[in-house]
């Protein structure tokens, strides 16, 4: 178990402090001959809990200036929580509160302990595939998605060797135009299998140059403005409203079927849980 100067070293360096600790920590044991430093009611800030607060190497003015934030946020802190008790509801129960959340924390935990060990994680294509055939429904498009190559460049670059290679339909082009891109462009989506929506694709180019009226027929360009030149080439589209090629929820597919076996894993060890220890009598139903 942290003590409370290794908890106050963790949070104030996530610069996210707790204010339960800092209501509670260093406040009612000091140690011997500590000097107070702080005092907000019946809650003071004593030297030992600011151990750890300044790193070693810090200079006097910067050691200054972290401790004198340190004691400020410590004192709001101190001033929220009072106020906070004062004000807590009569018919608020925060020793419920307290232990239906220690109850939920730790068999979410156990339950973690119990997929880690028992999961199944392995999803063949197979199953992917019939379950993506099977919920359809659940895999609609909200808005229109594309698959495209798109390179911009800087107007003032040479972009004429890319022009030449973006041209091609010789397969080798296509690597060399992927390392000429690295040199020259401020971006470039080269990869002829990941899908974009309309929306992240149109709000590259130029304004106007593509929306879901005209992304199945305007489907390749070269454009300049006067910042940039842009080529882009749509290889595949599929319109909202529609479901979603398998491909593009792959992911999604995946993460759905093991929930459900999470789910399924948890049910099935509690039932089994709930019936050895049925039979062990140390579950009894009282009428």
């Amino acid at each position: 178990m942290p003590n409370c100067a290794t908890m106050k070293k963790f949070l104030f360096a996530l610069l996210l402090p707790s204010a339960a600790c800092m209501w509670h920590c260093g406040s009612d044991s000091p140690r011997e001959g500590d000097q107070p430093l702080a005092k907000v009611y019946n809650k003071t800030l004593y030297r030992s809990a600011l151990e750890g607060v300044v790193p070693e190497g810090t200079s006097p003015e910067d050691s200054t200036l972290l401790v004198s934030a340190y004691m400020q946020r410590w004192v709001r802190e101190q001033l929220l929580m009072y106020e906070a008790e004062r004000n807590i509801p009569k018919d608020l129960d925060i020793d419920e509160l307290v232990r239906n959340y220690r109850a939920s924390l730790v068999r979410y935990n156990f339950e973690e302990k119990i997929i880690s060990e028992k999961l199944d994680s392995v999803v063949t294509e197979e199953e992917l595939a019939t379950f993506y055939e099977n919920n359809k429904d659940q895999f609609q498009l909200e808005s229109p998605i594309v698959k495209c190559l798109l390179v911009k460049v800087p107007a003032d670059a040479n972009s004429g060797e890319i022009a030449k290679l973006w041209n091609s339909r010789n397969e080798p082009d296509a690597a060399r135009l992927e390392n000429v891109a690295r040199q020259y462009a401020t971006l470039a989506l080269l990869d002829r299998e990941k899908w974009y929506t309309l929306d992240e694709i149109a709000a590259i180019l130029p304004k106007g140059t593509l929306s879901p009226d005209n992304a199945g027929s305007k489907r390749d360009g070269i454009l300049s403005d006067d910042d940039y030149r842009y080529f882009y080439r749509i290889l595949e589209t599929a319109q909202g409203k529609t479901t979603a090629p398998f491909d593009y929820v792959r992911g999604q597919a995946t993460r759905l079927i093991l929930h459900k076996r999470k789910q399924d894993l948890l049910e099935k060890w509690n039932e089994e849980l709930y019936q050895r220890e049925l039979k062990r009598e140390n579950v009894q139903i009282l009428k």
